[in-house]
């Protein structure tokens, strides 16, 4: 027993310290930041940043119809604007021409309203009537001076005017064929 004292009392002054080392290969370089992946990914996130803040394009309004000048018809000159052959639609009402081509399918061919559509509408939509005989026969001769219409067809006649003016662009006026005035 006294070699086994003698351990342990040496044990005792020297403690036993064990040790691990470890040999790990450790390059003597450090990595490059400029790797060909951390290129791509940082070309990546370039791209995404510049999409998400690039500026939006400026909003477009839609085209709005062409230009429409104010312009003195008489009969026979307003007779094309029908609606066929891709004309606009104008119609006439006590002296005012109204631009009738979004109501295209009313006032233009195959309309309800289509006889009206060039012409001068004022004593068949004051009557009422869509009927051919409502309308000015004679293109070259005077206008229609609403003579014989009653208190009651000039009120409609009033109304048709002032709804076509809340709905319509007026393009023009309408005179007779000799009151047209040149210049």
């Amino acid at each position: 027993m006294s070699s086994q004292r003698r351990i342990l009392q040496q044990r005792k002054r020297k403690p036993i310290v064990l040790t691990l080392v470890f040999t790990a290969h450790v390059p003597r370089h450090s990595a490059s930041i400029a790797s060909p992946i951390n290129l791509i990914l940082f070309s990546l996130l370039i791209v995404l940043i510049y999409y998400r803040l690039r500026p939006s394009p400026p909003p477009t309004l839609p085209k709005g119809p062409h230009p429409t000048v104010f312009k003195t018809y008489t009969p026979p000159e307003l007779k094309p604007y029908n609606g066929e052959n891709n004309m606009p639609v104008y119609l006439a009402v006590r002296g005012r021409v109204f631009d009738v081509t979004p109501g295209r399918n009313f006032y233009g061919p195959g309309g309800p309203y289509e006889n009206f559509a060039g012409r001068d509408a004022s004593r068949g939509l004051a009557c009422g009537s869509f009927d051919e005989d409502m309308l000015t026969k004679d293109l070259r001769g005077p206008l229609d001076d609403l003579k014989g219409l009653g208190d009651e067809e000039m009120g409609a006649l009033a109304d048709w005017e002032a709804r076509f003016s809340e709905k319509y662009l007026v393009v023009g006026k309408l005179v007779a064929e000799g009151d047209k005035r040149v210049g």
